[in-house]
């Protein structure tokens, strides 16, 4: 990933500028605010999951989906977080780094949000 532009001090540099706009966020810093009282373990979880995605360097071995689910996170969420993602990746990467992590980021919302919906909508039967 060297050559795009992606290496451990580059996601440090990411994962720490992009939760720092999120704390701030109106809109999602409450949210993120409400399940994280101490914000430096999570960064460094945050570091490591996209250092196993970009890296494969397998640091991160957490389950995500059911800390989301119990957010509450709704689709108009999903989407200001991948622009706070978005325009944080090209400030901080390379453009072909930045595409790179964008495309990641953009299926991983994707599934979560697929994960979110099964999980909460009530079931008929």
């Amino acid at each position: 990933m060297a050559a795009v532009g992606i290496d451990e001090a580059s996601i440090e540099t990411l994962v720490r500028t992009f939760y720092g706009k999120i704390m701030k966020d109106e809109e999602l810093g409450p949210i993120f605010g409400r399940a994280i009282t101490d914000w430096e373990p999570h960064l460094r979880k945050m570091i490591d999951f996209w250092s196993s995605i970009a890296l494969l360097t397998q640091r991160y071995d957490g389950r995500p989906m059911p800390v989301h689910i119990s957010l509450g996170l709704e689709p108009p969420h999903f989407e200001r977080w991948l622009g706070l993602f978005r325009q944080t990746a090209h400030e901080v990467l390379p453009a072909e780094g930045a595409n790179f992590l964008i495309g990641k980021a953009e299926n991983i919302a994707r599934s979560f949000q697929m994960g979110i919906q099964f999980f909460t909508v009530p079931k008929k039967g």
